[in-house]
């Protein structure tokens, strides 16, 4: 009995602490007790253009900005690599609250709604006959020399379409502080040495937009075999958080069409998804 009176009189004590809690730290107190009020604590890759870096040049970097100064606080980072193990190292380690990047549906995250919808994308030069090309079943592309990232959905529809013969594979897991597949397969699209690409479209669209020769984004929204190319992204917040969530999608709601201007200004292809 002395053990559950002690315990009982520990429980009132913590719930008066989280009453004076919740009074003092208004909009913020109704936020999981893991969720730091007081900055807002981003998980991010520092070498992930054009979603993130460690000089905060990305969009992801931006739409952090956005939030932070909507709440009024700091961005914090907690850096690290997106490879295996990247939630759990992350906000399943508690080091911060917020993903802000995150595929709807994975059930590594608790999903806010999606403020963006993009989707796989087709590139080519702006004055190739491939230019006007909406689908992967076009005979246009049949015999062209295709660049795809190897283990991507678009792979599958390629293969789909008998269009792997001459498909040249780029790697999907690299050290980006050094390497970067994407920006090298733009680039030679923009030579000439590819006659097209298919990126993921805000990957391919960022790249695309810095290229000195003119190239054509075209998302595969027209696709009637294979994976989906489009998807919904969201921002990514731990399962227990759920007010936390809420108030964020409060925040979506409220600076979207701030949030469609930062994606369009890195040249990302939004789209609408069913």
């Amino acid at each position: 009995m002395a053990i559950r009176g002690r315990g009982l009189r520990q429980g009132a004590a913590a719930l008066a602490a989280a009453l004076a809690l919740m009074l003092a730290g208004g909009a913020w107190a109704q936020t999981s007790d893991l969720v730091v009020r007081s900055e807002l604590r981003v998980c991010a890759d520092p070498a992930n253009l054009p979603f993130s870096n460690d000089k905060g040049e990305g969009f992801e970097n931006k739409l952090a900005d956005l939030l932070g100064k909507a709440l009024n606080v700091p961005v914090t980072y907690f850096w690290f690599p997106q490879a295996t193990g990247f939630i759990r190292n992350t906000l399943g380690a508690k080091a911060c609250d917020i993903v802000m990047g995150y595929a709807q549906g994975d059930e590594l995250v608790l999903n806010t709604n999606h403020y963006y919808a993009s989707a796989y994308a087709l590139i080519t030069r702006a004055d190739s006959e491939l230019a006007s090309v909406e689908t992967l079943s076009d005979p246009r592309l049949q015999g062209k020399k295709i660049g795809v990232v190897a283990g991507t959905p678009p792979a599958t529809n390629l293969a789909i379409n008998g269009l792997m013969g001459n498909v040249r594979p780029f790697q999907l897991m690299v050290d980006r502080r050094f390497f970067s597949p994407a920006r090298d397969m733009v680039s030679q699209i923009a030579s000439k040495e590819l006659d097209a690409g298919i990126l993921w479209g805000p990957i391919g669209g960022y790249y695309a937009k810095q290229s000195s020769e003119p190239l054509k984004v075209t998302p595969l929204m027209k696709e009637t075999q294979g994976p989906h190319m489009a998807f919904r992204i969201t921002m990514g917040v731990r399962q227990s958080d759920g007010e936390w969530k809420r108030q964020l999608n409060r925040l979506i709601r409220e600076h979207q069409s701030e949030i469609n201007a930062i994606l369009q200004s890195y040249g990302v292809p939004l789209v609408e998804t069913d």
